[in-house]
């Protein structure tokens, strides 16, 4: 059994799984392309007939993306590049889903991620959000691959917290604060 741990607008519990169960999450997760919090959230949410309100969505995603970012400063404390490199761009992209969903919008995939932040940085005059969201991706790619040297990832850290700072300013509800 696994536990994984959920972050909610008030709540944090861990949830215990079976084997079989956990396996069959990872591959919808690996599937889809979204991860175990936002699969949870759903099902949670289909569990008590609910429908998910797009604050709510965002507002998980903003909570989750300031864990995963928490995190990475943890990681690259005790010098675990790799993973940090994964928890930078799961904050970035967690972040980009926030205003996304702040504005009613879904994103199902990482193409659809690439076009909103283009699209959202045409919207807003800011170009720079395409390069810095093209900074956490190569993170992505980082946990992969192996590539960078601590000194780039400790640099391109930097990038994405300007990313997720100029992100948060861009989310449509204040109910969120």
């Amino acid at each position: 059994m696994k536990a994984f741990m959920i972050i909610g607008a008030l709540i944090s519990l861990e949830l215990v799984l079976p084997k079989r169960i956990e396996k069959k999450l990872r591959e919808e997760c690996e599937k889809t392309g979204v991860s175990i919090e936002e699969l949870a959230l759903e099902a949670l949410y289909k569990g008590v007939n609910e429908k998910i309100d797009p604050s709510d969505k965002a507002e998980v995603y903003m909570k989750l993306s300031e864990k995963y970012l928490r995190d990475a400063d943890n990681l690259l404390a005790k010098g675990d590049y790799i993973q940090a490199s994964e928890k930078l761009w799961g904050s970035a992209a967690l972040m980009v889903k926030a205003v996304a969903a702040s504005r009613g919008t879904t994103i199902l995939s990482h193409g659809e991620l690439f076009s909103f932040v283009r699209k959202l940085g045409e919207e807003e005059n800011k170009p720079e959000l395409r390069r810095l969201f093209s900074v956490a991706s190569t993170l992505h790619q980082n946990f992969y691959e192996n590539w960078f040297h601590e000194d780039v990832i400790k640099e391109y850290s930097e990038d994405v917290k300007q990313l997720i700072a100029e992100l948060k300013k861009l989310i449509k509800s204040l109910s969120l604060y």
